[in-house]
């Protein structure tokens, strides 16, 4: 059942202990310690939702999708079509057939980069932020390398908000398109992409927004922000790895041209002509993510049935719980304190390399992740080669969180 299709009264009230409980992952010990999970961000843990979906479908089901007529592959196709559905209610986009599965945010990127291309003149522009994830830098220097494409960057404010009056800047009768996060990954930076999209399309430009952070934090209507595309990732939803979706408006999708050749973006082959199938099928070759596809479906339906808002306090709740504890912390830095961010807490201790604390904090069970986090050039902004990243998820805890602080005064004292 789509997000939207549920009122208030028929979601589940949030019970974090209740919720903890279908991860069966969270009952494990790592080093004698209770599992701290604070790698979110990076990736999400599993419920048995998800799980027993995808075992479901391999045990019972399981055959290719829209080839077959027997019983499993109409089993299966259904079930990998309610998940395309799953997905078209869970951002409100408004048909079905706007929301092609991918491999994940990354492949749903390269496909409209991929696509565009034939059409990139030299001069044409891409805009992105200096915060974004490499997978929403890179297709664009494909173009830049291939296609004669100029990037053109936007700042970011001291607090790690998106600078405005540089996108403005930036934006000219030359753009084709801004490519913008919808939530930072580092910062957790929640830019007004609503008013950001509005100004591209001023300008002349469409707009791709990576949802892969933004998708399971907030509520996203595609059509009330009015982007053109939307990516995601599967596993950052509490769904398994391997599968993402790529949202476009229908004419969007309908004038790229397919990204990969064979099996089910055809329509027909002969020996001199080949016909291409409509969207979203153009852009599915071969053998699609099946289970992936199932599990994300299962994970869709299993998140829309929680309350999001209480959801979404309770996260919050968890940030600023941290934030206040490690405020003031001699030697330690918060990167991204911009108003309405997500529950991403990036830091650098004074001292001490990333690696070493994520090492020494894994010691007491808790998982945090260290390193560029695929975004060199917000680091290279940030003056600093890699941050520790904490990231919170709707079955972290209070009590985890004040976990996390104390070992990272231990580790401050071992490396001090």
């Amino acid at each position: 059942m789509a997000e939207r299709s549920m009122t208030s009264a028929s979601r589940k009230p949030f019970d974090v202990d209740a919720v903890r409980a279908e991860f069966p992952i969270l009952s494990r010990m790592v080093h004698g310690k209770p599992l701290i999970y604070f790698d979110n961000a990076a990736s999400a843990q599993k419920p048995e939702a998800v799980i027993d979906a995808m075992a479901h479908a391999m045990r019972h089901s399981y055959a290719n999708v829209h080839r077959g007529l027997h019983t499993l592959a109409n089993e299966t196709t259904q079930a990998y079509e309610d998940a395309r559905e799953a997905v078209r209610g869970f951002i409100n986009a408004g048909a079905i057939e706007e929301i092609v599965f991918t491999k994940g945010g990354t492949e749903a990127i390269n496909i409209v980069a991929a696509g565009i291309s034939a059409s990139i003149k030299p001069g044409d522009e891409i805009v992105l932020s200096i915060m974004e994830h490499h997978s929403n830098i890179v297709p664009w220097h494909f173009l830049r390398e291939r296609k004669g494409a100029v990037l053109k960057w936007v700042d970011v404010n001291e607090d790690g908000s998106l600078d405005m009056d540089s996108l403005a800047k930036q934006l000219s009768p030359k753009t084709r398109l801004l490519a913008l996060t919808h939530m930072s990954n580092v910062l957790g930076t929640v830019p007004d992409v609503k008013a950001a999209i509005a100004m591209a399309h001023a300008a002349g430009a469409d707009v791709l927004l990576d949802g892969c952070q933004a998708a399971v934090n907030l509520s996203v209507d595609v059509r009330v922000l009015d982007a053109d595309y939307y990516v995601g990732a599967g596993h950052k939803i509490y769904g398994p790895t391997g599968i993402g979706f790529l949202y476009g408006k229908r004419a969007k999708l309908d004038a790229l041209p397919p990204f990969e050749g064979g099996g089910e973006m055809i329509e027909t082959v002969t020996r001199d002509l080949v016909t291409y199938n409509a969207a979203p099928h153009r852009f599915e070759a071969g053998t699609p993510p099946i289970v992936e596809a199932i599990g994300l479906g299962a994970a869709i339906r299993w998140l829309s049935a929680q309350d999001r808002a209480a959801i979404h306090a309770h996260k919050q709740a968890l940030l600023t719980r941290a934030v206040d504890q490690l405020r003031g912390v001699n030697g330690l830095t918060l990167h991204g304190t911009a108003p309405g961010k997500g529950p991403v807490l990036a830091f650098s201790l004074q001292g001490a390399h990333p690696h070493d604390l994520a090492q020494i904090l894994d010691r007491h069970g808790v998982a945090i992740r260290a390193g560029h986090h695929c975004a060199q050039p917000l680091m290279s902004h940030l003056g600093v080669s890699a941050t520790a990243r904490a990231s919170f998820a709707l079955y972290n805890t209070a009590w985890e969180v004040d976990a996390f602080v104390a070992a990272l005064s231990k580790a401050r004292a071992m490396l001090s």
